[in-house]
């Protein structure tokens, strides 16, 4: 259960900071670095199938 050094897994929600921090979902999503089958809505991240966003799903997926 040691934390991985591998990709930045984006925020659950964008947090609303001029500057975008690193892991802002859209940012990650302009840059191109979002996991697949996850997108963004009204600032929230979600997944495209429609499903709930977990942490632990999202770490798989990254």
């Amino acid at each position: 259960m040691g934390k991985s050094k591998g990709k930045k897994l984006p925020k659950l929600k964008c947090c609303e900071s001029k500057s975008k921090c690193g892991r802002c979902p859209l940012r990650m999503l302009k840059e191109g670095t979002l996991p697949d089958g996850y997108t963004v809505k009204h600032r929230h991240l979600v997944r495209v199938d429609g499903k709930k966003v977990s942490k632990k799903k999202l770490e798989k997926a990254a």
